[in-house]
């Protein structure tokens, strides 16, 4: 255990070999999002872009998975080993409701699956509540400000960049994300508490500060006086779901570490392994290009049928609202036109670009160790023409 290791000794080549060779010349240019979408959505049936209702049904279903759970977990003893045991394999089942029901919210918030706007907000605070997210600054993080500036400067969930400023927040995520330099404690550590950095940072730069300028998030931005208030009530109302349930479990250490902490640390271990994927190992882009600032992963079926085809998730960022299980048709799609561009990746592949590459951007195509002593291209890049991109 120690703090990330900075040296030159690292390997610096040793990278996996992609799966589609460098992009040609003419496919260096950065198309923007809109531009993919004109061209695609003639290719894909109406029905991909109806709503899903069906999502709410899954979500009901793994609310009460936990509260089966959490029910359970307050009669565990410390004396019955064996109902401890037996209780482990159902926490790793509460632990994958809480990805569903963040994935499942996400879709829902980027869709008009729900039209009454008092079941939207119900929905929307429930499925999000065990996130610590309040979703009206998920609205602007998320919907508004990274699926707006994906992978830019102004992205929020992009990475740090080499030059800015030393600060808390920089200093964990070097800690904890996945990289050359990363010490597996930290990872294993960041993979249980990542998620929440993300949202503590968010929150208290918006609701302490919200002024566009604090140094400790990666980017920040700023809501609105009517939004700032809506998030602090939200949060109140996280808060007292999140005490509901500690409630529930009981305040005896043993039910409340396999009923309520092991459950969140294992979902948002899943939920960040993801996460980390999206976008850690692509370039930063000017114009919000999907194929060049995204990742898409080939994983196995029974994963995509768990997590609402997450895994596709440059497909997602072209058609942010569409129904999930059309994005197959959209991934054959951008294979038929545009293979050279496409960032897809086995899981494997994507977490091995990641460990084998530093983690802030030098600039727009080159990533920096935290001490600058390693330097490497990024090795999704493509460097875009003239006047089309950074």
């Amino acid at each position: 255990m120690g703090l990330p290791r900075c040296s030159p000794a690292h390997p610096r080549n040793f990278l996996p070999q992609l799966s589609s060779p460098e992009a040609p010349v003419d496919a260096r240019i950065l198309i923007a999002q809109p531009d993919y979408a004109r061209q695609l959505r003639p290719l894909l049936p109406a029905s991909a872009f109806a709503p899903d209702r069906s999502t709410l049904t899954v979500l009901g279903l793994n609310v009460s998975i936990l509260m089966l759970g959490w029910a359970m977990a307050r009669q565990l003893n410390i004396s019955h080993w064996q109902g401890l045991i037996l209780f482990l394999p159902f926490a790793l089942v509460m632990g994958n409701a809480v990805v569903v029901l963040l994935f499942g919210t996400h879709d829902l918030m980027h869709s008009k699956a729900i039209r009454q706007p008092q079941l939207r907000r119900v929905v929307e605070l429930l499925g999000l509540a065990l996130l610590w997210m309040p979703p009206t600054l998920w609205k602007a993080v998320h919907n508004r400000e990274h699926h707006g500036k994906t992978n830019s400067e102004q992205d929020p969930d992009r990475n740090y960049t080499f030059n800015q400023p030393q600060s808390w927040g920089k200093r964990i995520q070097n800690l904890f994300v996945p990289s050359v330099e990363v010490q597996p404690f930290w990872l294993y550590l960041g993979m249980t508490s990542a998620w929440g950095v993300h949202a503590f940072r968010n929150l208290t730069s918006v609701l302490l500060f919200n002024n566009g300028s604090t140094r400790y998030p990666v980017f920040s931005f700023q809501v609105s006086a009517k939004e700032r208030r809506q998030i602090a009530i939200e949060l109140a109302a996280v808060v007292m779901i999140h005490l509901a349930i500690i409630g529930l479990v009981g305040l005896r250490p043993v039910p409340l570490l396999l009923g309520y902490f092991l459950p969140i640390w294992i979902g948002y271990s899943i939920v960040i392994a993801y996460i980390y994927t999206n976008h850690m190992a692509c370039q930063i882009t000017d114009i919000n290009d999907p194929l060049i600032n995204s990742i898409s992963l080939k994983m196995p079926g029974i994963f995509d049928t768990l997590h609402f085809n997450f895994s596709y998730h440059t497909e997602h960022h072209i058609f942010p609202g569409m129904n999930p299980d059309y994005y197959p048709h959209v991934r054959a799609l951008l294979l038929e036109h545009y293979p050279k561009r496409f960032n897809l990746l086995g899981a494997r592949q994507a977490w091995q670009l990641l460990m084998q590459t530093p983690r802030h951007y030098l600039d727009a195509t080159t990533f920096a160790s935290s001490c600058g002593s390693i330097n490497q291209p990024c090795p999704l890049s493509v460097d875009p023409a003239p006047g089309t991109g950074v």
